[in-house]
């Protein structure tokens, strides 16, 4: 059950953008809703939820970088595949994709499912339709339809961002969606 244009404009509202990225929009997420079997209105809302907080409503595909202290660490986050030298892999393969795709075995895995080398071009993933395929293979690789089915928010939030920031703004997405998808 595909999403269309006129559903997308209601969900985001206000924030509006012209029909060619519009279109954009809606085509990457549904090429993401059929690979990654989000084929119900609960998990159609549930991933709008997400991706929307996560996203800034589809403004941002990659993390804005601004050299934090915790932006720094993920240079050595070696469970994330990085290298533990201070050598630019937390910059290189900082959050892209809708649900922000973070560290390099997360690149090496997503792009051998998308058939890209993304350790080579990883800014790829900041661009559609790979943003929001990213944020569907997370989605799918965290099991998050078993728990949409059960319109389980709060264990979604926590797997996506591992704690419950931006929780208010996820469920003012959520009702959003719900009131244009009705499950």
């Amino acid at each position: 059950m595909p999403i269309i244009v006129d559903q997308l404009r209601a969900i985001i509202n206000p924030v509006r953008y012209d029909d060619s990225r519009i279109q954009s929009i809606v085509n990457a997420l549904n090429d993401t809703f059929e690979k990654y079997s989000i084929d119900s209105n609960i998990r159609m809302c549930h991933f709008l939820a997400q991706v929307l907080h996560e996203s800034g409503a589809f403004r941002y595909s990659s993390e804005i970088w601004g050299n934090t202290p915790a932006q720094q660490a993920y240079d050595t986050r070696i469970d994330l595949g990085n290298t533990p030298e201070h050598d630019g892999d937390g910059y290189k393969y900082r959050g892209r994709g809708w649900i922000q795709l973070t560290g390099k075995t997360n690149y090496r895995l997503f792009g051998k499912e998308v058939g890209l080398d993304l350790l080579t071009d990883p800014d790829k993933v900041a661009e559609e339709p790979y943003d929001s395929l990213a944020a569907g293979w997370y989605w799918n690789r965290k099991d998050l339809n078993s728990f949409a089915d059960q319109d389980d928010i709060l264990t979604i939030t926590k797997k996506i961002n591992g704690g419950f920031n931006g929780l208010d703004d996820r469920k003012m997405w959520h009702i959003k969606a719900r009131v244009t998808l009705p499950y």
